[in-house]
C-alpha cells in the first residue's frame, strides 16, 4: 500500500492518497499504521479523497481508531499534498471535512508548497454545539476535575475544545490532560489546552483527543487563541503567533467571531509503500 508520511509543526500523520478513488476508510488498519513499534508511527491517518461539491475531501482518523472532525495540522498537509502533486492546480482551492468545506491558500518556493493558509470558519461557543454538557457559553468558568477546580473555556473549532490560562504545574498538567479528555462534561471527548500568555504570543502544551500528548494541534492553536481574545489577553483582528512544541503558527481572529484564519508550515517527511498484513494485529 502507498502512503506519504507529512507533519505540520511535528504533528505527525500517515496519508492515503484516495483522491481518484478505490480507497476505504478503516479504522483498524490505521491503528495499526500509526503503531510507533509495530507500524509506521503517526498521530494520525489522513485520508485524501473525492471532493464532493469540494476540490478534495479529507478525513482525520486518530490513533486509537477514533475519527476526528478536523484537524488543522493535517489539513495542511493535504493541501501541500493535492497541489505539489497536480491533485488540485489551483493555490485557492475548497477542502470538504467533517466540520465542513474549508478554503486554503498555498504559499509557494521553488514551485512547491511552504506553508498554508486555512480559513477556519467561525468558532462556537454555545456550550450544546461544543458539545459540553452546559447551555450557553462556557467562557472563563470554573470545571471541577481531578480534586481541584480549573477556570477555563469551552471552544469548537469543527471539534471540541477546553482551553484554560489557569497557572498549572507541570506534574499537575501531565495528570490532569487525560482526565479532563473523557470528563463527563464533554460528551464526545475533549482536546485539552493548557495555554499561557507571554509578550502577546500564546504558549500551549495540548492533550489531543485519542492521540495523547501531541507536539502540535492547528484546531487547538485556533481554540486557544479564540479563547484568549475572548477573555481580552490577545487582540482580535491581528494575527497572533502561537507557539506549541513542535513550533510556531500564525493565527487570526476576526472581532465578530466569523472567520479565524491558521497559517503555518506543512513538510513531507518521506513517502513509501507497506504489506499491511505484517502489521501487528492483521
Amino acid at each position: 500500500m502507498k502512503f506519504w508520511k507529512y507533519h505540520g509543526i511535528g504533528n505527525d500523520f500517515i496519508l492515503l492518497d484516495g483522491s481518484s478513488g478505490g480507497v476505504s476508510v478503516d479504522a483498524d488498519l490505521c491503528r495499526r499504521l500509526c503503531d510507533r513499534h509495530y507500524g509506521i508511527g503517526a498521530d494520525g491517518v489522513l485520508y485524501v479523497l473525492p471532493g464532493e461539491g469540494a476540490d478534495v475531501s479529507m478525513r482525520i482518523i486518530n490513533a486509537d481508531g477514533s475519527e476526528a472532525e478536523m484537524c488543522g495540522n493535517g489539513i495542511r498537509c493535504v493541501a501541500k499534498h493535492v497541489f505539489d502533486n497536480g491533485i488540485v492546480k489551483k493555490q485557492k482551492f475548497k477542502i470538504r471535512t467533517q466540520a465542513g468545506d474549508l478554503g486554503a491558500g498555498v504559499r509557494l518556493k521553488d514551485g512547491k508548497v511552504q506553508s498554508v493558509e486555512v480559513n477556519m470558519g467561525a468558532p462556537v461557543l454555545d456550550g450544546r454545539k461544543v458539545p459540553i454538557d452546559h447551555d450557553g457559553k462556557f467562557v472563563d468558568s470554573d470545571l471541577e476535575v481531578g480534586g481541584r477546580v480549573i477556570r477555563g473555556s469551552a471552544v469548537s473549532m469543527g471539534n471540541p475544545h477546553f482551553v484554560t490560562f489557569s497557572e498549572i504545574d507541570e506534574e499537575d498538567v501531565r495528570r490532569l490532560g487525560p482526565i479532563i479528555e473523557s470528563h463527563p462534561f464533554f460528551p464526545r471527548r475533549t482536546n485539552v489546552e493548557f495555554c499561557r500568555v507571554e509578550g502577546g504570543s500564546i504558549f500551549i502544551k495540548v492533550y489531543e483527543r485519542g492521540a495523547d500528548w501531541t507536539l502540535a494541534c492547528g484546531t487547538g492553536a485556533c481554540a486557544s487563541t479564540v479563547a484568549a481574545a475572548v477573555n481580552g489577553l490577545v487582540p482580535f483582528g491581528e494575527a497572533v503567533d502561537v507557539r506549541l512544541p513542535g513550533g510556531w503558527i500564525r493565527i487570526t481572529v476576526d472581532k465578530d467571531l466569523k472567520r479565524v484564519l491558521m497559517e503555518g508550515p506543512a513538510e513531507l517527511v518521506f513517502e513509501g509503500n507497506i504489506d499491511t498484513s505484517s502489521l501487528e494485529g492483521s
